[in-house]
């Protein structure tokens, strides 16, 4: 077993030097790039500088233009082949965490994503941890009273919770909660992760504050694994139930509260384990249309705002930091299949 977690961590290398090669050179590649967009800022200063003679600014920037481009690719380094600029950017840039913003010019991407990952630390680990803390035991719930009344109720209540979208669910909740409609409640802030008086606050107020704006968008991101998780640990009960083993169980003396707690439930945990891996990147990359509903400055908002300003220093650093986390993810659910169930044995 040992040798197959050694090979799974040898397998990181190359499929995360195929991922970001990739996407690299897409970066390259795609139109609308750093240079374009600064060769359209260049046009436009120059046209209103010279909008006096119409002809002779257009003139003036179609030469300017050509001039400045061979400079911008020299220094956007778009002048050298491919693999001279990824081995730059996976070597010399350490993965592009030391390369400058392209939109923030005066921080490396690191500095970036320094400042927010604490933001996404604490709304990932919050919906992480009560996806799992009220999914799980309702799932339980759900599969001990299969057929009542309370499994019906709680089933209407997930597949509502699984038909609205995570941005619209957060667009109706600002809309009930937030004081946007004179008549309605105002409970919660419109969003950020902070009043701001937070500072002059005393520390019970300002952690009072924090789960304010906190409890919408965890709201939102719970609802999102709300259905998945339910209803694929009562499924997973059920089907344990009806197995061989528990009849034996049952017929050998057993109550059936020590079949389901001794026996059952043990092996109804092992498709649930398959998303204890995620919880690497879910830490780090947040959610990007959670966080750009309510305006939280995480790792989502980041990479969507890297984006849409062509920021590729900071997009590249983000990928390669969630590939990382994301593979190594996919051994840690391997590894949790082995410590619910040691029946289970990789050998290849």
């Amino acid at each position: 077993m040992l040798k197959y977690f050694l090979r799974r961590l040898l397998l990181v290398v190359p499929t995360f030097l195929g991922i970001t090669l990739v996407c690299f050179a897409l970066t390259q590649f795609v139109p609308g790039g750093p240079v374009e967009q600064r060769l359209l800022q260049m046009r436009g200063l120059m046209g209103a500088e010279g909008a006096a003679s119409a002809s002779a600014a257009k003139g003036g920037a179609a030469s300017v233009t050509e001039a400045m481009r061979q400079d911008l690719m020299r220094h956007y380094g778009f002048d050298q082949p491919l693999h001279v600029r990824y081995k730059r950017w996976l070597v010399d840039d350490r993965l592009g965490l030391a390369m400058k913003s392209y939109h923030y010019t005066d921080k490396s991407a690191w500095q970036l994503i320094a400042t927010r990952i604490p933001v996404s630390l604490a709304f990932g680990l919050t919906g992480f941890s009560l996806s799992y803390l009220v999914c799980v035991p309702l799932g339980i719930a759900k599969a001990l009273r299969h057929g009542t009344r309370f499994a019906f109720a709680s089933s209407a209540i997930v597949f509502i919770g699984y038909a609205i979208p995570s941005f619209a669910l957060g667009m109706v909740l600002k809309m009930l909660l937030c004081g946007t409609v004179d008549s309605l409640w105002d409970f919660f802030p419109l969003g950020g992760v902070a009043s701001d008086g937070a500072p002059f606050l005393s520390p019970l107020a300002r952690f009072a504050d924090r789960l304010r704006h906190m409890a919408l968008p965890v709201a939102c991101y719970v609802a999102g694994n709300f259905a998945m998780l339910t209803l694929l640990m009562k499924n997973s009960l059920l089907d344990q139930m009806g197995s061989d083993y528990i009849r034996t169980v049952l017929a050998k003396g057993a109550t059936r509260r020590r079949a389901v707690w001794g026996h059952a439930l043990r092996n109804s945990l092992i498709p649930i384990a398959t998303g204890f891996g995620g919880i690497l990147t879910v830490m780090f990359a947040g959610s990007v249309i959670i966080e750009k509903v309510f305006e939280i400055p995480g790792m989502g908002l980041l990479s969507l705002e890297a984006i849409g300003t062509r920021d590729y220093p900071v997009f590249m650093a983000i990928l390669a930091l969630t590939s990382i986390l994301g593979l190594l993810g996919q051994i840690l659910s391997d590894l949790c299949y082995v410590l619910i169930d040691p029946r289970i044995r990789f050998t290849r």
